[in-house]
């Protein structure tokens, strides 16, 4: 029966699974170390969420809030940096804050990266107002007064000192909530500053998330919804500014192919063993 002899079906179950790493890995790398990027369809979410800060001008402000954490940043840290391109593009002034602690180093990174390709001027273009705790208190006294919270920005210095926050007070004074979301705070800016200040909103989510959110997109509580790594491939898209975002999917696009391929490798060598086992036995029970 040349038991001791392997065939294909031998090979493919036994194929050593730092080779399948090693291959999955090279999926991912090798599409971020060229650059290549990937086209999408832009969706109608999406679409929306650029159209309303392309209906703002250059005497606009609005306000960002990074709730997320680096294990969310591959996802969202595009969208922030898309959404900055477009705002300071169109030289509207960005107010940047954060609920979770450790999202402040990630959106300061982001938006100075930003505000240094466009040559904003901090304290005139822009201002990190850093961290607070307390989430849907701050966000509600937010509507009477931001110095009620924030009477210092990141740097510890009193937002009077700023030109661009001398006439900045509350949210009659924002024209757009951008909230970028790991976890429940964009239900929050929608039920605390949405329903009662009636506030604009849109948001950006984790790919997990964007089902769950799209019911508030169609009631019209919130504008416009980026969700996950394609939401933010398609903004860099439609503002024609190519970045992560449309290099990720790539990577993982390629990622996907090769699971797949994998997938039809297992499916084929299981087959193809239970037709040598098989065989086996019919020629066991000739012997």
């Amino acid at each position: 029966m040349n038991e001791g002899k392997k065939d294909l079906s031998d090979w493919i179950t036994t194929i050593n699974r730092e080779i399948i790493y090693t291959i999955i890995g090279l999926a991912v790398i090798i599409p971020i170390l060229l650059g290549i990027k990937e086209k999408v369809q832009i969706s109608p979410a999406v679409k929306s969420a650029y159209e309303s800060i392309e209906s703002l001008n250059s005497t606009d402000v609005i306000l960002i809030s990074i709730d997320y954490d680096p294990a969310s940043m591959p996802e969202l840290q595009p969208m922030l940096k898309a959404i900055l391109r477009h705002a300071f593009g169109k030289e509207i002034k960005v107010i940047m804050m954060v609920f979770w602690p450790l999202g402040l180093p990630i959106g300061t990174e982001g938006l100075e990266e930003v505000a240094g390709e466009f040559g904003k001027v901090y304290g005139e273009d822009y201002i990190n107002l850093g961290y607070r705790p307390g989430d849907r208190a701050v966000m509600i006294d937010m509507g009477r007064e931001i110095r009620n919270f924030f009477r210092t920005d990141v740097n510890d210095v009193l937002l009077d000192t700023y030109p661009m926050m001398r006439d900045i007070h509350n949210y009659n004074d924002i024209a757009l909530i951008v909230g970028l979301e790991a976890g429940r705070w964009g239900e929050y800016w929608i039920q605390y500053v949405g329903s009662r200040y009636k506030q604009r909103i849109i948001l950006g989510v984790t790919g997990v998330m964007a089902a769950e959110t799209y019911p508030y997109l169609h009631s019209g509580q919130i504008e416009g919804l980026i969700g996950g790594l394609k939401g933010a491939a398609e903004y860099e898209t439609l503002i024609g500014r190519p970045g992560f975002g449309l290099t990720g999917m790539a990577a993982q696009s390629w990622a996907h192919i090769a699971i797949i391929v994998f997938i039809i490798i297992g499916n084929i060598g299981y087959f193809m063993t239970r037709r040598k086992e098989r065989r086996f036995r019919i020629e066991g029970r000739k012997e």
